[in-house]
């Protein structure tokens, strides 16, 4: 195993805006984290005066695609399932590549980053890497058949779209630790930069009344909010198993409370969500709101005591620090990767990611009195300015760039 660890330097005097081209699976917001995190460092550097495109997988007249908010070149419609194989991608790539500056791939295992690695390998434009988690062992573990089928294939695929790229990007010191123990095969320059998120819009009033209208019961109530994807990594199950078990043990505690899960139900885990709720006869604390957007979404923090996300693996959590940024404290495992410095802030709680790791999460939560919450609040805030500021994320990123 060949690693190197490197600070990003000063940007240099470079005379001209920078031009950079993001690859990603997909641009639907559904698919969580990456897209997202596409966004916001686009616009900051967009906002700097430098020129940045998207190319995605995606079919040209999916919805998404036309609101997208940067120039995106889709390429799809793809093949060969969640893979997602275009044969239009490397030559794109092959004929548009040195209009950029620099390439950042977001994410593994499907094929804009192999694809791309075939036009760029022996090219002049340099390409980083973003694994965004995708190579924590959790997987290995839970998923050891697919884990299985990934080696077959990572010393021809994904092993070299790492190897060869000018750096490999981890979001926080455990993720890139925690990479190296996915697969014995593994060499790659390694780089920590610093990622965030924007602070929230100011209109608070007009955000809690946008999610307030559309859920008016949740007015009154004290709410636990989950939001992100329904998926299994985020110990959804848990979170109602635990909920469950504390109805059952002290009833009274949760006069009032409600666990406000907001995120697509749309699929296969999802619905499998939605029937353990109803299995465990949990209607009455339970609001499935489906997936939030814009006011809707920042009026579900504005509304929340407490965020919440017991996951089995998180390398970041946009979610984490878009509650802090709202001054909502975070109940969280200790596997989500940025749990050490919202602990050492004090702006929440962390156990296990278990049902009874995340039952303790809730429990501490209600019997913390108000006196004690406050400024717990005040802490959450004071995290997110000091640590997961979008602006640091972007400059960090562009001054690795202009490395090349």
């Amino acid at each position: 195993m060949q690693v190197t660890s490197m600070r990003p330097h000063a940007l240099p005097n470079m005379g001209r805006p920078m031009r950079i081209l993001h690859v990603i699976s997909s641009v639907n917001p559904a698919t969580g984290g990456p897209i997202e995190a596409v966004r916001q460092l686009s616009r900051i550097h967009v906002s700097q005066g430098h020129i940045v495109e998207i190319v995605s997988l995606d079919a040209p007249d999916a919805p998404w695609v036309a609101d997208c908010p940067l120039p995106c070149h889709a390429l799809g419609p793809t093949v060969a399932g969640v893979y997602a194989y275009t044969p239009r991608l490397t030559p794109w790539m092959r004929q548009h590549a040195d209009q950029f500056d620099a390439v950042v791939l977001h994410g593994i295992w499907q094929y804009h980053g192999f694809g791309s690695w075939r036009a760029l390998r022996k090219g002049r434009v340099p390409y980083y890497v973003y694994p965004h988690g995708m190579l924590d062992p959790w997987f290995k573990r839970q998923y050891p058949l697919k884990h299985f089928k990934k080696w077959m294939f990572w010393p021809w695929g994904d092993y070299r779209v790492l190897r060869d790229a000018r750096a490999v990007l981890f979001t926080c010191e455990d993720e890139r630790i925690l990479a190296r123990q996915s697969f014995w095969l593994y060499r790659c320059q390694e780089r920590v930069l610093s990622f965030g998120t924007n602070p929230p819009p100011e209109d608070v009033q007009a955000q809690r009344d946008a999610f307030l209208h559309k859920f008016p019961a949740l007015t009154e109530t004290r709410n636990l909010l989950f939001l992100g994807r329904v998926h299994e990594k985020k110990g959804a199950d848990i979170l109602l198993h635990a909920l469950a078990q504390i109805r059952d043990e002290r009833p009274n505690s949760l006069s009032g409370v409600r666990l406000v899960m907001a995120g697509p139900t749309d699929h296969a885990y999802g619905q499998q969500m939605l029937a353990l709720s109803q299995t465990l006869k949990l209607q009455d604390l339970v609001v499935w709101t489906g997936m939030l957007q814009g006011p809707e979404k920042w009026g579900a923090f504005r509304t929340a005591d407490a965020f919440i996300l017991p996951s089995h693996q998180e390398n970041f959590g946009i979610a984490v620090a878009e509650s802090l940024a709202c001054e909502v404290p975070v109940l969280i495992s200790r596997q989500v990767n940025i749990w050490r410095e919202i602990d050492a802030a004090g702006a929440g709680y962390m156990e296990e990611d278990t049902v009874d790791g995340t039952r303790q999460l809730v429990t501490r939560w209600l019997d913390t009195p108000a006196s004690a919450w406050a400024p717990k609040r005040r802490a959450a805030r004071a995290c997110f300015e000091q640590h997961f500021l979008m602006e640091r994320s972007a400059q960090d990123l562009l001054d690795t760039l202009a490395l090349g």
